[in-house]
């Protein structure tokens, strides 16, 4: 069992640290669409190339997301797409998740931001469990790069930002 002033500790420090803001889209075997905001994404080798992502248990299809081959895209949103991130992380419970946002299939069926920063195609290659999360390590298929202008929306410390170049 933690500390639980470690905890505390913990969250206060992590709000230090700026995050860039996906939406993790899928399409599930019954064909429904789902989507969920995620900060925790991060590039783990370019051979082969690959990804990971933490997904907290208590996510109703991280079931889903975690079982082996399952295929998602991992959406990096731009600045412009706070409005995207606010649904997709469940703040309006009554509205879908596709009613924001230019979506749009991409080949092999998935639901994809049209206008993100970078789309990865991903499929489940490895998964862990470790405290409340599971951590997918996703093998990459393809990438889909949108403009030339890098203009990832951030967080940290609860809100929102811009990246500016010093």
């Amino acid at each position: 069992m933690q500390n639980d002033s470690l905890a505390v500790l913990m969250k206060q420090g992590m709000r230090r640290l700026a995050s860039g803001v996906c939406v993790l889209s899928t399409s599930l075997d019954d064909g429904e669409r789902f989507a969920m905001t995620v900060s925790s994404v991060t590039s783990v080798s370019d051979s082969p190339a690959s990804l990971l992502v933490c997904i907290n248990q208590a996510v109703s299809q991280q079931a889903h997301l975690s079982s082996p081959e399952a295929r998602f895209a991992i959406n990096v949103l731009s600045v412009s797409h706070q409005d995207v991130s606010n649904i997709c992380a469940g703040r309006d419970p009554s509205r879908n998740r596709f009613d924001v946002g230019q979506w749009v299939k991409e080949g092999s069926g998935l639901p994809v931001l049209a206008d993100a920063q970078a789309v990865f195609i991903c499929k489940t290659d490895k998964v862990m469990t470790y405290g409340t999360h599971k951590i997918v390590v996703a093998a990459i298929s393809s990438v889909i790069i949108n403009g030339a202008e890098v203009e990832p929306l951030l967080y940290a410390n609860g809100s929102y930002g811009a990246f500016t170049p010093l």
